[in-house]
């Protein structure tokens, strides 16, 4: 994909998580320039709880998915995965992240 095709799917992503989270009143936004100036990190901020510490989210469009996390969510709420010497990952559709916010 050339370097304008995938900015421009980069940012209809980031805009769709934004328009997702708006469509539920959790106030989102994008990051300018999806983190590539300095002093910004991530792609979309995302304040649950209106505290003015938002969540930094990094968003992520590509054609295929890892099949394995996927497989492993099966039809569970959430799927934990835990990386030597890393802080455990969290996996969950987009239902069970709705409900909880």
């Amino acid at each position: 994909m050339s370097g304008k095709r995938s900015r421009n799917k980069g940012y209809r992503v980031e805009r769709l998580i934004v328009d997702k989270h708006l469509d539920v009143l959790v106030d989102a936004k994008r990051v300018p320039l999806s983190g590539a100036v300095e002093g910004f990190k991530g792609d979309v901020l995302i304040d649950i709880y209106n505290d003015g510490k938002p969540l930094v989210a990094e968003v992520k469009g590509r054609e295929d998915i890892p099949v394995k996390p996927i497989q492993w969510l099966g039809d569970h709420d959430l799927l934990f995965m835990k990386l030597n010497r890393r802080e455990p990952y969290v996996l969950l559709p987009w239902k069970t992240w709705e409900d909880i916010i």
